[in-house]
């Protein structure tokens, strides 16, 4: 598990700096901004990578809830997912990301 760290983006130009992906990545509310952050994860592998962000808030019968995952396609996929503040766990205050896939994806947050 990786804690990722967001970046902003500016009227001068941000360089984004990529980084690698572990099978559960969490972002810490300090990285979101006003509204959340997008999620923009790069897959240069052979292998899809499902995406999902875990749902910390509890449905009427006491169950989590998990919001469906987003398929990054293989070789050159780009996805840009948006999570809202709604997805930060109310007790630890960070936002859980699941990846199926691992070997060559990488990714960046951007507050929001």
């Amino acid at each position: 598990m990786a804690a990722l760290t967001s970046t902003s983006s500016s009227q001068t130009g941000t360089a984004p700096a990529p980084v690698a992906v572990s099978a559960s990545d969490t972002i810490a509310a300090s990285e979101f901004g006003p509204i959340g952050v997008d999620l923009r994860v790069m897959n240069a592998g052979g292998t899809q990578d499902n995406v999902t962000v875990l749902d910390p808030n509890l449905t009427v019968i006491g169950g989590t809830g998990t919001l469906a995952p987003v398929a990054v396609p293989i070789t050159t996929g780009v996805r840009t997912i948006f999570i809202p503040r709604a997805a930060l766990h109310p007790v630890t205050r960070v936002a859980t990301v699941q990846h199926s896939f691992t070997t060559t994806v990488t990714c960046e947050v951007w507050k929001r």
